[in-house]
């Protein structure tokens, strides 16, 4: 795979994660499953789960634990009102940066001032 793309699916990921939180509560692996249906962004489980963690140790994130129907409790995940504004700042430059390249684009095409 091209370096490139490795770390631009890196700095994503996190990005990600807290769209997805932004629904509502979840465990690790809805998480995962959630992700994987973006093809492009291809993430492991080990991954997420980092993710979290670092994520849960900036304050971003509520942990719970709950029983399970079929094994060992599960870590319900949700967002800090720290962990929306975060999403809500990544949003802003998301948005900010997409429009900036577009713009670079439509320059060099010759469309631009």
């Amino acid at each position: 795979m091209r370096t490139w793309v490795t770390q631009l699916r890196k700095g994503l990921v996190e990005f990600c994660v807290l769209k997805v939180l932004s629904r509502g509560e979840s465990y690790g692996y809805q998480i995962v499953q959630s992700l994987r249906v973006l093809e492009e962004l291809t993430v492991t489980e080990s991954t997420v789960y980092a993710v979290l963690t670092r994520l849960g140790k900036d304050g971003c994130l509520q942990v719970r634990a709950a029983p399970s129907p079929d094994g060992p409790p599960r870590r319900y995940f949700s967002l800090t009102a720290l962990g929306r504004r975060r999403l809500t700042e990544m949003n802003a430059y998301w948005n900010d940066l997409v429009a900036a390249i577009d713009l670079l684009g439509d320059r060099e095409m010759g469309n631009g001032k």
